[in-house]
């Protein structure tokens, strides 16, 4: 029996909007600063790569292990403790006295923030439905909005770029008290087991109280195809995302003799269309329904890069590129809240992980490739190499929603005597496979 999410707190629903303009900051903040730290630390302007693969290598990891240990610590408490690490982490970045320094801080910041994405997205798949889903990762992109303003004006009031790391770890500090302060309501607001999932686990668990989902071993959950596809799946969908928004520019310019001033701002529409779609999309998604939504958002991908692939004039590829971004909006967050479908509800904390961890290697592995290819040839290629990943995710998907829901029914297990049903740890739900 499918479940729907029951109405969420609006402390902690308010609190993860918070988690993910958080997450979105430091992102939107290196930019701007990048210049004046360049110059302090005395460093070629390449030298950024370090930074940037440092934080890389942080997120993957702790993105993936989040997914495996979020049911025994909790999200709350993984929430609290990684929000403490990224402030601890940007507080480093504000006192650098060396590069060196700034590098192991960047692997520290991308250890906290991928297990924030990671645990958070997990814990929104089942507690939220897909209009908060969507919201969730529209208050991401206002972060990485609000990161480079926050620089800027500490820039421009004279202040070092040191002061605007400062501050965001300061928000940051104030957000994992929060956490830390309610981790008991994130547990007790954990979504439930459906009743008919305990009455299948047998006439005793089903007529025992509160009850809990058994962690089934690690290897079960790698055995399973649906978790692999779905790995393959968030790389190639981060891989469009990234790759339109890193080269759009260059296509515009080079390509197809815009100005540098109106091909910035065609960048930015791209960027904003992303923002719109996701807002606009949480509730379309919420009244069709899930997986509607998602193959007309996969189809609108393929249009839009068939837009930009067209040669032509420039206003076909930027129309190309706003229609990449307003259809592609839903896609992450509604794979993400689709996941228990694929894969079995007792493998979704791992799966979810996985893919967040998926999503990094696929944004930073193909628009590097991309740039080689373009380098090699045109950038004109752009826009052929875009309608290829998107039809391949089109395939992957299709191929994927016409497969039985993964995993054997949940093993459900009464709470012991006198033990506390609010602190056994999160229970996710058990949805129909398609």
């Amino acid at each position: 029996m499918s479940t729907t999410p029951a109405r969420p707190r609006a402390a902690l629903l308010l609190l993860s909007y918070l988690a993910f303009v958080s997450l979105g900051l430091p992102d939107g903040l290196l930019g701007v600063a990048w210049p004046s730290i360049r110059g302090d630390f005395d460093v070629p302007t390449e030298a950024v790569g370090w930074v940037l693969t440092a934080g890389t290598l942080g997120y993957l990891t702790s993105s993936v292990l989040a997914g495996f240990t979020l049911a025994r610590v909790g999200v709350g408490a993984l929430l609290a403790g990684s929000t403490l690490l990224a402030s601890l982490a940007l507080t480093g970045y504000s006192v650098s006295p060396v590069l060196a320094v700034l590098v192991g801080c960047a692997l520290l910041l991308g250890l906290g923030s991928g297990a924030v994405d990671s645990g958070l997205n997990a814990y929104a798949a089942g507690a939220f439905g897909a209009r908060h889903m969507n919201w969730l990762h529209a208050f991401f992109g206002l972060g990485v909005a609000i990161g480079p303003l926050i620089m800027t004006a500490v820039l421009s009031a004279g202040l070092a770029w040191r002061w605007g790391y400062g501050i965001v770890a300061a928000a940051q500090l104030v957000l994992a008290v929060a956490f830390a302060l309610t981790v008991r309501a994130w547990r007790r607001d954990a979504p439930a087991v459906a009743e008919a999932d305990a009455s299948a686990a047998g006439p005793a668990a089903a007529a025992s109280g509160p009850a809990s989902i058994v962690q089934v071993p690690v290897r079960d959950t790698l055995r399973l195809p649906a978790v692999w596809s779905g790995l393959l799946a968030f790389a190639l969908y981060v891989a469009i995302e990234v790759s339109a928004g890193l080269w759009a520019f260059l296509l515009l310019t080079e390509g197809r003799g815009l100005s540098a001033a109106v091909a910035g701002g065609c960048v930015s529409a791209y960027w904003g269309s992303l923002f719109v779609g996701r807002v606009v999309q949480g509730l379309v998604a919420e009244r069709l329904g899930a997986g509607l939504v998602l193959r007309a958002s996969l189809a609108g991908m393929a249009v839009g890069a068939a837009l930009i692939a067209v040669p032509g004039p420039a206003v076909l590829a930027v129309l190309g590129l706003v229609v990449v971004g307003f259809a592609a909006a839903p896609v992450f967050p509604l794979l993400t809240l689709t996941t228990a479908d694929r894969v079995g509800a007792a493998h979704a904390d791992r799966a979810i992980g996985m893919q967040i961890g998926a999503s990094g290697v696929g944004a930073a592995l193909v628009p590097a490739g991309l740039g080689v290819l373009i380098g090699n040839t045109s950038v004109q290629v752009l826009g052929s190499a875009l309608l290829v990943l998107a039809l391949a995710l089109i395939a992957l998907y299709e191929w994927g929603a016409r497969r039985p829901a993964a995993g054997r029914p949940v093993p459900v297990v009464p709470a012991q005597p006198g033990s506390d049903p609010q602190t056994s740890g999160p229970v996710r739900p058990v949805v129909d496979g398609r």
